[in-house]
């Protein structure tokens, strides 16, 4: 067997000792990502009784399995990932690749036409290491998601995506900014320090892009 590379034995260990994934743990959630969410949605109250909401990028299944509980029983969870998920009770999931016309043109019919309030993105390509190859396909990624949003998301909804600082982040900001009434760009707490992760929050879409 390989003998580890020093930076995943430092992550190892940093994700071992990490309080959020001990509370995760010890609160049955399937991921440390929940609490970013948690935070996201509870300072500016984006989640309301009824709601439909899509979940893009969704494996381990943290942010869907978060909505759920806090949307109780009303209210509907579309969650979509290349990865298999476990099923979670009240969520439905979508197995697929969201590059492919094919999987959005499935999520598209699962929604049966009706608008969705809020539409979340953790997506993020599997990395290489290599940032000139990685933060392309992160901002692909994200301007399919800004995409989806443009076609489903009803007028004065709400897009909160992940992000990556470096090329392409300010352009798709002005982005957001063309459709949405207020776009903010947050780091939560349990976002790690080090990451060059930040969340872009946009509310209230236009009707009409300016």
């Amino acid at each position: 067997m390989a003998a580890r590379s020093k930076s995943s034995t430092r992550w190892l260990r940093e994700h071992f000792s990490d309080p959020y994934v001990k509370k995760a743990q010890a609160e049955g959630l399937r991921s440390r990502a929940a609490y970013k969410l948690e935070e996201l949605v509870e300072r500016d109250q984006l989640l309301k009784p009824g709601m439909v909401v899509v979940d893009l990028g969704a494996a381990p299944g943290g942010w869907s399995q978060w909505v759920r509980q806090a949307l109780g029983e009303h209210g509907r969870v579309v969650a979509l990932d290349i990865l298999e998920m476990p099923p979670l009770a009240g969520v439905e999931f979508l197995h697929g690749d969201f590059r492919e016309d094919a999987v959005l043109s499935a999520l598209e019919t699962t929604l049966q036409g009706k608008p969705v309030d809020l539409v979340l993105s953790d997506m993020a390509p599997n990395k290489s290491g290599v940032d000139s190859v990685d933060l392309p396909r992160a901002m692909y990624l994200s301007e399919l998601a800004m995409d989806f949003a443009d076609r489903q998301l009803r007028p004065g909804g709400t897009f909160l995506i992940k992000l990556f600082q470096g090329v392409g982040f300010d352009e798709y900001v002005r982005q957001l900014r063309r459709r949405y009434a207020k776009v903010s760009i947050r780091k939560p707490a349990a976002s790690r320090k080090r990451s060059p992760e930040v969340y872009a929050l946009a509310q209230g879409k236009h009707a009409q892009l300016k």
